[in-house]
């Protein structure tokens, strides 16, 4: 879960390392370091345990020598604590030889013990410095960083990404990938390496994606990408649709803030382009009617907030498409031997497209012969391009860890595609998919006026609950994955108890979890849609009313029944019953974020956790 980024150019390298490092801080915060080749030909490196602005205060205090070869790291610790030592780079052959790495390497014991044999020595507790040593001896052998670079993979298991440069070549920057994203950003005279593209998006959008098994070269004067046996390879260009101010803060107190700000613009960039007369065309999926017409089952695969966009999705793709659907956790998926066949579809969602856990179990989706289609935010990555198809969410750079534009976005995309599929299949009349297109084209300025109207109220009611200790939340039906999400955002930022249930279930057990002052969140749906799961709903407020919890209720506008029952009432506008998750969430991240800065906490790099879970 690691940031790195990598520079070969004209300018100052440590400047573009530390604007690089500061757009990637969401991928680890726990220490930063870079290493500079400098003019005098001689190699320099300074790390620092902690967030990047104590790497950034020791380099204003004392400066690296000026050169224009460098390579930058923010860390996630796996393999050894937050230390100093164990921060990146990884120094070998002399000190000369510069490494970082994201991933893990998994048999870095062995590594470690032959090398120790050989009268090696080491100063951290790290993988990363194993796969430097064993650099340093391979370049020692070949004198060539690419060829030793290509022998030193060929020994490592695991999932890497990894960039090296020694004082002996400057102007060289090397890296591979496996497993773990890894992207080239293209300029004029300089290029660029990221494990995303916020790391150069400032100096260029004109990016190559990476695959996998793969080792790229860059030089100020070009890019040479091969296999790892040596072999040419084409790459994969696209152009970067965002500029470096989407990825900056504008004013805003946190990027979460600024994030579930543009949860309407999330939601319209994703329906943009794909609705033309009443209908639902995607154009990434051109040509795969016959596909989609085929499909006997729907796999939805994803982890954390994704997961449950896929359960919210799993609704209207029954509903609409008629086609059976399950959602399954990916770390679960694959090692469970689910049954797959050629009329599966599995349906992955990832904002990043790197979640590693969802990407093994594409492959192995993939390896079974199922068809595989992506659900992504990022272009470049490696999800979409180990899948069969992929429709792009559009909601622009997400920053903060706790997602939130992303999940509306998500579940955007999954109402396209059940229309899209629906269309394709018959399953809707051209009508009906009409009716559902009104509905979704609403839906950025519905949610517009939930942050228009509720997001102060909230942001209070969550003040005067700073001091809460447990948060329970109910939904019922598509309401339920809302209540989950919401349960989430609170465990993620403000690192409190949180559940969700279903409604249902209550009566099942997790009613004895109801004292006194427990506050509860109830997501009540639409009477117009079905009286009786409203009711239903509406007892169990009742039920929980009279064992002292304290209610907070999310209902449309106009629900009187919830008025004598609940403690506090936030308004959503009106929408159909398959729309409101799209409304309902909006107040539980705003709550979410709410208490977190009300406890005095970081709500955009929670402890414990980075944006984008590469490792399994």
């Amino acid at each position: 879960m690691c940031g790195i980024v990598g520079y070969v150019g004209p300018r100052p390298s440590q400047d573009i390392l530390i604007a690089g490092l500061a757009r990637l801080e969401y991928r680890g915060y726990d220490s930063a370091g870079v290493a500079v080749i400098g003019e005098d030909g001689t190699l320099g490196m300074r790390k620092r345990a902690g967030k990047l602005s104590v790497l950034r205060d020791d380099l204003t205090a004392h400066a690296l020598p000026d050169g224009t070869t460098g390579i930058g790291h923010t860390r996630w610790a796996t393999h050894g604590g937050p230390t100093d030592a164990n921060a990146h780079p990884h120094l070998a052959d002399d000190d000369k030889l510069a490494v970082i790495h994201n991933g893990i390497i998994e048999n870095f014991a062995a590594l470690k013990a032959d090398l120790l044999s050989d009268g090696y020595t080491f100063r951290s507790e790290t993988d990363t410095e194993v796969a430097a040593v064993l650099l340093g001896r391979e370049y020692r052998a070949t004198g060539d960083l690419v060829e030793a670079f290509r022998a030193t993979v060929a020994k490592l298991d695991g999932a890497f990404t990894l960039l090296a440069m020694h004082q002996d070549q400057p102007g060289l920057v090397v890296g591979a990938r496996r497993n773990s994203p890894l992207v080239i950003g293209l300029g004029e005279g300089e290029n660029f390496l990221g494990s995303d593209v916020a790391a150069f998006v400032e100096h260029t959008r004109h990016a190559l994606a990476i695959g996998q098994d793969e080792i790229v070269a860059i030089t100020p004067e070009g890019v040479t990408v091969t296999d790892f046996h040596g072999e040419p390879v084409e790459v994969e260009p696209f152009e970067v649709t965002w500029d470096a101010s989407a990825a900056e803060k504008g004013g805003w107190s946190s990027f979460m803030a600024k994030e579930v700000s543009e949860e309407p613009e999330a939601v319209a960039n994703t329906l943009r382009g794909r609705i033309r007369h009443g209908a639902v065309e995607i154009p990434e999926l051109d040509g795969l009617d016959e596909l989609f017409a085929s499909v006997s089952r729907i796999v939805v695969i994803a982890c954390g907030t994704a997961a449950y966009a896929g359960q919210v999705g799993k609704y209207a793709l029954e509903k609409w498409a008629n086609v059976p659907v399950e959602v399954e956790l990916s770390h679960e998926f694959r090692y469970r031997d689910p049954v797959l066949d050629a009329n599966t579809l599995v349906v992955s969602i990832s904002q990043s497209g790197e979640t590693m856990d969802t990407l093994m179990a594409v492959k192995y989706a993939r390896e079974r012969g199922a068809k595989t289609l992506s659900i992504c935010n990022t272009q470049g990555a490696t999800i979409p391009r180990e899948s069969d198809a992929i429709v792009y969410t559009h909601a622009g750079p997400e920053v903060a860890v706790a997602s939130t534009k992303a999940f509306t976005a998500q579940i955007t995309a999954l109402y396209l595609l059940a229309l899209h599929v629906a269309r394709v299949r018959g399953s809707l009349s051209p009508t009906e998919i009409a009716q559902h297109v009104l509905e979704l084209e609403a839906i950025p300025e519905k949610i517009q006026r939930v942050l228009d109207r509720e997001h102060d109220r909230t942001t209070q009611l969550a003040r005067w609950m700073a001091d809460t200790r447990s948060v329970l939340f109910l939904g019922r039906n598509v309401g339920y994955p809302i209540a989950l999400e919401g349960a989430l955002k609170l465990k993620e930022i403000s690192y409190i108890h949180a559940e969700g249930f279903a409604a249902g279930e209550l009566k099942h057990g997790p009613i004895a979890l109801i004292e006194p002052g427990q506050p509860v969140f109830v997501l009540v749906p639409s009477p117009r849609g079905s009286s009786v799961i409203h009711d239903k709903v509406v007892s169990n407020i009742q039920e929980i009313r009279a064992r002292g919890a304290r209610v907070i209720v999310i209902a449309e506008e106009g629900d009187a029944a919830v008025l004598p029952f609940a403690d506090e009432v936030l308004h959503i506008p009106l929408a159909g019953p398959l729309f409101e998750p799209l409304l309902a969430v909006v107040p539980l991240h705003i709550f979410a974020m709410g208490l977190a800065s009300a406890k005095g906490l970081d709500v955009d790099q929670p402890r414990n956790l980075a944006k984008s879970v590469t490792v399994e």
